[in-house]
């Protein structure tokens, strides 16, 4: 791999790729720059008057795109078969910083979840960055699940519950929900027992049951959304103000930089509810487009998981079709009062380094994906039915 290969626009292999690839490629930096500029207008009120400089979240937005680029090109040049042999210490590793963040003194705690590390004052969030590995892994797993040793298989079981429990226990229910369904949708797609998969399913609805009891915050939530009216002035602020952005778009939207509910009307409008703000600001007609950017981006993907002749590969596609587009039509519901309140970003749009990084490694795979496919060359063996090699 040639150094220039790391920066996007200088990467002139591109026009040798699979079609798939391509447009993958792009609709992932059209996505990227929608989300730069649609950042820009929801944050600049908020970071000019906290911070003294409108730019403030713009500029650390552009530094975690710049680390996620590169960490995405390189993994669109690297082979799937050397990433994976390192999945698993991603993984293991991000399990243990996932745990430290639950120490108090160590974890960094805002708004009462403790979900960070500063390292030299830089917040590192393992709950993000585990993502790509998570996808690979579980990929790995559940795609040789008959071939891999029992022991193998309750290792990793065991690995991934942890994982749940250590999010949860943050808390972050959103982030282990969202894990949870995509560990859950790809064992689906390699098809493993059905029987297995309505056991652990069971058993995740008593865990969210269980924690939305024990946690009185949650509750409210779940019960605000039904009817945020009720207490408009509390636990249904926030959703209120977000209908009120959505509904206030119209057909056409209020223009770029005119929403009105950004200017401290609605609360965490740069993350969980930066849609609302988009809405607002593009009306009808910009939510649609969004929409079907993610219906176009869902579709090729598929596309790619089909023509997967590796079942590993396959899953990994799924994998990042679930963290891409499922996590972002899980935001759009929320802030359209489909959904509980939950803190999920908006991938490629909402602020933050470790999403924008995590998501971009995670377009990353999914287009090695759909090269691998197009470098699968089908070989006719003397005397025996045709067989594919890489």
């Amino acid at each position: 791999m040639q150094i220039r290969q790391l920066i996007p626009f200088f990467d002139k292999s591109v026009a040798g790729w699979v079609n798939e690839a391509r447009l993958l490629r792009w609709l992932t930096l059209l996505w990227l720059f929608m989300g730069l500029v649609i950042l820009f207008s929801a944050s600049y009120p908020v970071a000019d008057i906290k911070y003294g400089d409108g730019l403030y979240f713009l500029k650390r937005q552009l530094i975690g795109a710049a680390i996620g680029l590169v960490a995405f090109n390189f993994l669109v040049h690297s082979p799937l078969r050397s990433v994976l042999n390192i999945a698993h210490w991603g993984v293991l590793v991000l399990l243990g910083l996932i745990f430290m963040t639950l120490i108090p003194g160590v974890g960094v705690e805002i708004e009462g979840a403790r979900r960070w590390l500063s390292v030299m004052g830089i917040l590192i969030q393992p709950s993000e960055l585990i993502k790509p590995f998570l996808i690979l892994q579980s990929a790995r797993v559940f795609g040789q699940w008959h071939r891999i040793r029992w022991n193998a298989r309750l290792f990793w079981l065991i690995v991934f519950a942890l994982m749940l429990a250590g999010i949860l226990r943050q808390p972050n229910l959103s982030t282990t929900a969202l894990c949870g369904m995509a560990l859950w949708l790809v064992a689906l797609a390699a098809g493993l027992p059905y029987f297995q998969l309505i056991g652990t399913a069971l058993l995740g609805i008593l865990v969210a049951v269980t924690s939305i009891s024990l946690n009185p915050y949650q509750l409210v939530r779940v019960i605000s959304f039904r009817n945020p009216w009720i207490d408009p002035a509390k636990s249904g602020y926030q959703l209120v103000q977000s209908l009120l952005a959505v509904g206030s778009g119209g057909t056409w939207g209020a223009g770029f930089g005119l929403s009105q509910q950004k200017l401290f009307y609605l609360p965490i409008q740069d993350t969980d509810f930066i849609f609302a703000i988009f809405a607002e600001e593009f009306g009808f007609v910009g939510g649609v487009l969004l929409l079907f950017l993610l219906v176009v981006y869902a579709t090729i993907a598929l596309v790619v998981a089909l023509k997967a002749w590796n079942p590993v590969n396959r899953l990994i596609a799924i994998g990042a079709m679930i963290f891409l587009v499922g996590q972002s039509m899980l935001h759009i519901g929320v802030s359209t009062g489909v959904l509980p309140t939950t803190g999920l970003p908006l991938p490629f749009i909402s602020y933050g380094s470790n999403s924008i990084i995590a998501s971009l490694m995670i377009a990353g795979l999914l287009i090695r994906v759909a090269r691998e496919n197009a470098d699968t060359q089908v070989v006719t063996l003397p005397g025996r039915a045709t067989s594919r090699q890489l």
